[in-house]
């Protein structure tokens, strides 16, 4: 039997880690192996946010067209800058937006966006490319994401302070207009897409999230 207090981590764990799949120099994440690629050359995308019309034009037309190809939609391109090779991390989700794709496609993602980023030859030097799916907790890339999100407990981050802060977390009401309204600590706040740095929901465990992992406790 599984008590309350693991099954609480099991799922945590599910929903901080999404599947990912990994082309670098001795990367591993997730609970995907990595596979590994030497000498890959890849596009430089400085100061990529949490936001899909950030993305730097020449990167989009390398990566969104293999990535539909499979199916799926682009929803991030981000640069981590650390000691080290730095690391482009793309994030891709599913049409229906469920934030579930299997390992295996994330590695055909992977395997071809490396390829492409390669043949484009844009910036000499080490890099580490890692796909990987949004997870329970996905992110608000799109405006899309925002009006299907409604009614959801968000977190938001702005690019600049509004009402003297940046970081907003309560549910979004409404997406109009170019803008969210949410509602933090009992009052409504608008803050236009164009402000919004980055943004994800807050996913709400339930009771069926804790049966479902009992279900497979059990069967272990």
């Amino acid at each position: 039997m599984v008590s309350g207090f693991w099954m609480w981590l099991k799922l945590v764990g599910q929903a901080r880690f999404a599947s990912r799949w990994a082309v670098g120099e001795g990367l591993e994440s997730g609970r995907a192996s990595a596979f590994f690629v030497s000498g890959i050359r890849v596009l430089r995308a400085e100061g990529v946010n949490g936001v899909y019309r950030d993305i730097p034009d020449d990167l989009r037309r390398l990566v969104e067209p293999v990535v539909e190809d499979h199916g799926y939609a682009l929803m991030n391109v981000e640069n981590v800058q650390g000691p080290g090779a730095a690391l482009l991390r793309i994030t891709i989700d599913t049409r229906s937006g469920d934030g579930r794709v299997p390992v295996d496609q994330l590695a055909a993602v992977s395997r071809e966006v490396a390829a492409q980023l390669d043949t484009a030859n844009a910036v000499d030097g080490s890099y580490r490319l890692e796909v990987s799916s949004p997870g329970l907790d996905r992110m608000l890339a799109r405006e899309e994401d925002f009006v299907a999100a409604r009614g959801n407990e968000v977190k938001l981050k702005t690019r600049r302070p509004l009402d003297g802060r940046r970081r907003f977390r309560g549910v979004l009401v409404e997406f109009k207009n170019g803008v969210a309204r949410v509602s933090v600590e009992g009052e409504e706040k608008d803050i236009p897409f164009e402000e919004v740095e980055k943004a994800n929901i807050i996913y709400a465990f339930s009771s069926a999230d804790f049966n479902r992992s009992r279900s497979s406790g059990s069967s272990d």
